[in-house]
């Protein structure tokens, strides 16, 4: 087991290092296909997804509302990365990596425009009446042939490992360590909770999945952003300080962290494109699924509303995870002489203000983005084994992915942390060839969507 946890950490190492170049070619591909999409249509992006916000749509087999699919996008991408993740590109990359952060984020919101477009255009319909769609599925309509299919059937593959199983595992292990530090509940009935809850919800299909997120989203955002506010006013004096730290810290990390041990513009780089992309999911095939399932008049119409996810998650939410812990000076905390990183770093920076108070606010959140992120990783996972194996397949995956979330809330196995980044990286690779395969086909609905005078009018 140690030699097999070896040999997927270094591989990790390289396809990580490799497929984050690939991640910001796709997104500077498309920043420049689309003509900077980001740019253009953020304030239509905010409208559409703002503007008329009707929370109780009718959601079912024929799909989910435009705001619906947003919302369980983002409850996918909200996890536990955004309260760990920036912590982490601080600790080692310095506060300038947030900088990286926010420009790998900036060209992932035209990478996700063309992820939504596509599985928009290329969604179907099941035997069951059932509306379903995904990067399998413009995978094997973009590439023809025995390519095609095989590179499907490998991102579904890897999706269901990498998300349904491994991945709500590492989500559950998350709420199990933070509540037994809160409140001394033992894991693994937090895990059997958890697990029973997911069920509850996930079991009733579409229109139960639509009901949570459209209601848990807006409210876990508000909290964590309520939260981040309130230390980032108690150390307002320090916000000056912070942006200069984060825009002199991109180019020169030495006249901000000094001679810290590893703090090159390398590290800042590397862990700030790192954190953004893996957060936001912008390339890596997760969200389209979601997606694919709004109700609207041209794909496109989704595209530019999925941008405003990964606005919200890198932009919003990570963004203020990195104001609080550098205003607060968290950095400089120690455990047993150590740095501080992760997610105690995110815990030292709230109790610093908040107190004993901290933690509790910790295991709060991380309950809300945890459990958003279980719901919408198992029903991606659940509509690649429909793509695979159809819908008799769901109940075994059902089965199989409550006791991940079991385990998970009892058991930290560094081999299952590693198996979910090596699956995560691996369905990258088929959704990117995919995603560039259709380019031409994103670009010409882009014209004819822009063309359309009548979308502009009131409807």
């Amino acid at each position: 087991m140690d030699n097999l946890l070896t040999l997927v950490t270094k591989a990790n190492e390289y396809l990580g290092f490799i497929l984050l170049f690939a991640l910001c070619g796709t997104g500077l591909y498309f920043t420049f296909r689309l003509r900077f999409i980001q740019v253009r249509k953020f304030g239509e992006s905010f409208r559409k997804t703002f503007g008329g916000i009707k929370f109780g749509a009718e959601a079912g087999k024929d799909g989910m509302s435009s705001f619906q699919s947003l919302a369980t996008a983002i409850a996918a991408q909200v996890g536990t990365g955004n309260l760990a993740g920036a912590a982490t590109a601080i600790a080692t990359g310095g506060p300038g990596s947030i900088f990286w952060m926010w420009m790998s984020a900036f060209f992932g919101m035209s990478t996700i425009f063309a992820e939504a477009t596509a599985s928009q255009k290329y969604k179907t319909t099941t035997e069951t009446g059932e509306v379903i769609g995904g990067p399998a599925y413009y995978i094997r309509e973009g590439i023809k042939g025995k390519a095609g299919i095989f590179l499907s059937k490998m991102f579904a593959v890897c999706i269901i490992l990498a998300l349904g199983f491994f991945g709500v595992m590492v989500q559950s292990n998350s709420i199990g360590d933070s509540f037994k530090t809160a409140f001394n509940f033992n894991p693994i009935i937090v895990g059997i909770a958890v697990a029973v809850v997911v069920m509850i919800i996930v079991l009733g299909g579409v229109k139960r999945i639509a009901s949570i997120t459209e209601k848990m989203v807006p409210l876990m955002a508000l909290i964590y952003i309520v939260g981040s506010l309130v230390i980032i006013f108690a150390n307002i004096s320090n916000i000056p300080e912070t942006f200069r730290q984060i825009f002199v810290g991109a180019f020169n990390p030495s006249a901000v962290v000094g001679g810290a041990v590893g703090i090159t513009v390398k590290n800042a780089v590397m862990y700030g494109v790192k954190r953004g992309l893996f957060s936001n999911e912008a390339g890596m095939g997760s969200t389209p699924h979601a997606h694919a399932l709004a109700k609207v008049k041209h794909p496109c119409d989704q595209g530019t509303v999925a941008m405003m996810g990964v606005f919200i998650d890198t932009f919003v939410i990570l963004t203020l995870t990195a104001l609080v812990i550098i205003s607060s000076g968290a950095l400089q905390y120690t455990a047993d002489g150590a740095t501080l990183n992760g997610i105690a770093l995110t815990q030292a920076a709230f109790t610093s203000v908040f107190g004993n108070f901290g933690n509790i606010f910790i295991a709060i959140c991380l309950l809300f983005f945890a459990l958003s992120t279980i719901i919408g990783w198992y029903f991606f996972g659940e509509i690649n084994v429909k793509y695979l194996f159809g819908q008799k397949g769901t109940k075994i995956y059902a089965i199989i992915a409550s006791l991940f979330i079991v385990l998970g809330g009892a058991l930290k196995v560094d081999l299952v942390w590693e198996l979910s980044d090596f699956f995560n990286l691996l369905m990258v690779l088929p959704n990117l060839i995919g995603l560039l395969a259709v380019g031409g086909i994103i670009t010409k609905l882009l014209k004819e969507y822009e063309s359309d005078k009548t979308r502009l009018k009131p409807r």
